[in-house]
């Protein structure tokens, strides 16, 4: 660990010290260890789930999983748009660290997750089977592609998103070849709950990692028959909906082979709403750089007899918490001399009112810092206007009350200029740590063909 910052090191000694005086480190010892489940939803938006204050779209099961389990209100992509939103998830890490922080892979790139990095089932193995099933979308040439190069036993789903073409329905897992067949629209949700089912069924003896990355409620917006035209939000709420039920399957599936109780599922959402859903009282959008519209995303977590029912709480978080929370649920230690940014939520997700343990997250846009949030305080330092990448230190301080302005409507600079000079001594602390490497990423980075 000699090339690790001191905090990261004290970080990674921490962590191991903890998992090896008290195995789960504040999560109640189960006679087993879990089985996880994370679903994520693509593009839903923070106000689209009734326990999120939505009131037009039907979530029964999820709105019934907040209230068996716990729910996060100040959580956080770790960006405002897909591909590098997915590699923190899956590393625990910053995506400008991974080469992966600008804009979205597309099927002329040839960039990818390199191979180097931890991805959360690599660490699980070899204890856990493990299974991706959905969406990508981190680099569909080689060395980064199948997923089945980074940790999974099985891959079943599509390469990227599904508004790019050529596209194909893939599958590879351990003695297969690598298989594609064609595309239903409308019965992609289907097919993905019913393989990830399928998967529990065959590893049900053992303890299981399964990622059912979903593409709704992406656009093209193609609903299953059984669901179209039902919900008040049209075609965008119907697709919700019907991820709703498949969670739904997955609970009584679960109950039905008796697993409910040893397995720790995770809903979340890659980024904020794009062109439909709803944001709730959040500013901007999906790819709106600095505000939390485009960030701010859904965290239920469900355990029985581990997380407590009913637990809310507003302690800042973010997606590369997954892979430290995960992997302190299941008794392993983080991965080796890896310089994580991922801080574990074991206390926020198990004790009412348990603090961060992040001082700050940071907000990017592609490769540059967008925005610096602390607990109480948000300080934006980019925005888009009319086409424009603006830096908005140039025209002012943009400084926000989280905990009494969400929408971020109402500038308190003037009135807090202590806190100004906190959070702009914070903005240049991560532009200087974070901004080089991705120039460098950028650099090295392969040419795509024309």
């Amino acid at each position: 660990m000699s090339g690790l910052s001191q905090p990261h090191r004290r970080q990674l000694l921490g962590g191991a010290a903890s998992l090896a005086a008290g195995g789960l480190a504040g999560f109640a010892a189960p006679h087993r260890a879990p089985n996880i489940v994370v679903v994520l939803a693509d593009d839903l938006g923070y106000g689209d789930l009734g326990s999120y204050g939505g009131r037009l779209i039907r979530t029964p099961h999820l709105d019934r999983m907040a209230r068996e389990g716990a729910r996060l209100t100040d959580f956080y992509a770790c960006a405002n748009i897909c591909t590098p939103s997915r590699a923190g998830l899956l590393t625990g890490r910053y995506p400008i660290r991974t080469g992966l922080a600008h804009e979205v892979i597309q099927p002329n790139d040839s960039r990818g997750l390199p191979a180097g990095e931890v991805t959360i089932a690599e660490a699980l193995r070899p204890d856990y089977a493990t299974a991706l099933v959905g969406k990508w979308h981190l680099g569909h040439v080689e060395p980064h592609w199948p997923p089945t190069r980074h940790g999974f036993d099985l891959f079943f789903g599509l390469p990227y998103s599904h508004d790019m073409k050529p596209l194909g329905l893939f599958t590879a897992g351990p003695g297969v070849e690598l298989t594609r067949e064609d595309v239903d629209m409308a019965r992609l949700t289907q097919r993905f709950f019913d393989r990830g089912l399928a998967f529990i069924d065959e590893q049900k003896a053992r303890p299981f990692f399964l990622m059912l990355a979903l593409t709704a409620p992406h656009i093209p917006l193609d609903p299953h028959p059984d669901y179209a035209g039902r919900s008040p939000a049209a075609a965008y709420g119907d697709v919700v909906e019907e991820v709703d039920a498949g969670v739904g399957r997955l609970f009584a599936h679960l109950r039905k082979l008796g697993l409910d109780r040893d397995t720790l599922v995770v809903f979340t959402s890659d980024n904020g709403p794009w062109f439909e859903g709803s944001a709730g009282p959040l500013r901007d959008r999906k790819g709106g750089q600095g505000w939390d519209g485009g960030y701010r995303t859904p965290l239920i977590a469900r355990w029985p007899g581990v997380i407590p029912a009913g637990l809310t709480s507003d302690a800042i978080g973010m997606n590369i918490d997954l892979l430290p929370t995960l992997l302190t649920a299941a008794g392993k230690p983080l991965p080796a001399n890896v310089e994580l940014d991922g801080r574990d939520l074991t206390q926020v997700l198990t004790r009412r009112r348990a603090p961060s343990p992040h001082e700050e997250l940071v907000l990017f846009n592609n490769e540059q810092v967008a925005a610096i949030r602390t607990q109480r305080w948000k300080y934006v330092a980019r925005a888009y206007y009319r086409g424009f990448n603006v830096p908005l230190g140039s025209r002012g301080d943009l400084l926000f009350d989280i905990s009494a302005d969400p929408s971020e409507a109402y500038n308190l600079a003037s009135a807090n200029p202590g806190v100004v000079a906190e959070m702009t001594a914070r903005l240049k602390r991560a532009q200087a740590l974070y901004e080089p490497m991705g120039v460098a990423a950028k650099a090295a980075a392969p040419t795509p063909p024309r």
